[in-house]
């Protein structure tokens, strides 16, 4: 499986970004994280491969929402009202079966998208 991240770029505090990750090969639960300068990388979101369930990070409920189009095998990351410490490298990962948003294993990962977040 491989993963591609984009649509990350340069956008002014109270913006909005919308991240897109394409997989090549079958996908399951997916998630985005993220990893800011000298800081552990951290999860941000998750989707199952229905839809149905979705799990947020407290930092990002209500400002951040994730979807998916299975069609185009694809997972979006809808980010408003940016804040500065929402700068980081967002990555997207899948798992390798179903698996619930609580107990995800992921295992394959895309290369990362900068979202720089100016005050």
């Amino acid at each position: 499986v491989q993963l591609q991240a984009s649509g990350g770029g340069l956008v002014q505090a109270g913006g909005s970004l919308r991240l897109s990750c394409a997989a090549s090969g079958r996908t399951f639960t997916m998630g985005w994280f993220r990893q800011a300068p000298g800081k552990e990388r951290e999860f941000v979101a998750g989707i199952t491969y229905s839809g149905g369930s979705t799990a947020y990070a407290d930092s990002v409920k209500g400002r951040f929402t994730i979807s998916r189009d299975n069609a185009k095998n694809t997972v979006f990351l809808q980010m408003n009202s940016l804040k500065p410490e929402d700068t980081a490298l967002y990555y997207c990962a899948t798992t390798v079966s179903p698996q619930s948003l609580t107990a995800a294993k992921y295992e394959y990962w895309g290369q990362g998208t900068l979202v720089t977040v100016s005050s």
